[in-house]
């Protein structure tokens, strides 16, 4: 898991970087906000510990910034700055969790792996290849940022084709994926969902292949 750490004081970063690395974290170190936007823009973290009171650039610009380019990854704030006008300001801006200086380190670290625990959990109930995305838990898809108007039947078939991304899947096994919904279905109408799917789909980088005798996949296509 990496972690990037953003605070000014050397001694304390320094600190905490060892201890989080003793607990196998990856961690990177940014001492201004500058540094931290531009390691957020160019690098992938699993999580951002972030001082609020920073030199060139502080913690609220750096989340509000962080936010407006989408990227979800889990924040936790620490800060002096006690005042719960304080603290409602960072959870409006985006955070996701909050720490006061000074701080016990098991507490820190507890919060650490709920924040990680939480992430982890979010990203496995969304689904994606491409641009088509499908959040499983609100039973929402989109293809390219745009929501897709699927039927109840098209999003389970949608989900299992997600599932196995890049295998074929065979009528048997969407006909038990949709009687989960209350009825057996047949072999026309998985044809039918399938063709109604593909039809939704088909203006993004993503397809359905009809594999004849086996069943269907779902891929990317990609550009020539």
């Amino acid at each position: 898991m990496r972690i990037l750490l953003v605070e000014d004081d050397p001694v304390l970063a320094d600190g905490l970087t060892r201890i989080l690395q003793q607990s196998n974290y990856l961690v990177s170190w940014a001492s201004n906000g500058i540094h931290a936007d531009q390691l957020l823009q160019l690098e992938k973290f699993d999580l951002v510990i972030l001082d609020m009171g920073l030199p060139a650039m502080d913690g609220a610009q750096i989340l509000r910034r962080l936010r407006a380019r989408h990227n979800a990854v889990p924040v936790l704030i620490l800060t002096a700055q006690d005042s719960v006008a304080n603290r409602v300001q960072g959870l409006d801006l985006g955070a996701d969790d909050y720490l006061s200086k000074p701080f016990d380190l098991p507490e820190l670290e507890a919060r650490i792996r709920a924040l990680l625990r939480r992430a982890q959990a979010a990203r496995s109930a969304t689904l994606q290849v491409g641009s088509l995305l499908l959040d499983t838990l609100g039973h929402r898809a989109s293809l390219g940022g745009v929501a897709l108007e699927l039927s109840a039947r098209e999003l389970s078939v949608l989900e299992l084709l997600l599932r196995r991304s890049g295998r074929v899947v065979s009528k048997e096994q969407l006909s038990e994926q949709l009687s989960d919904l209350g009825e057996e279905i047949s072999g026309n109408a998985i044809e039918v969902y399938v063709h109604r799917l593909r039809k939704k789909i088909e203006v993004g980088d993503v397809t359905i292949r009809t594999l004849r005798g086996l069943g269907y996949m779902l891929e990317q296509r990609h550009a020539d």
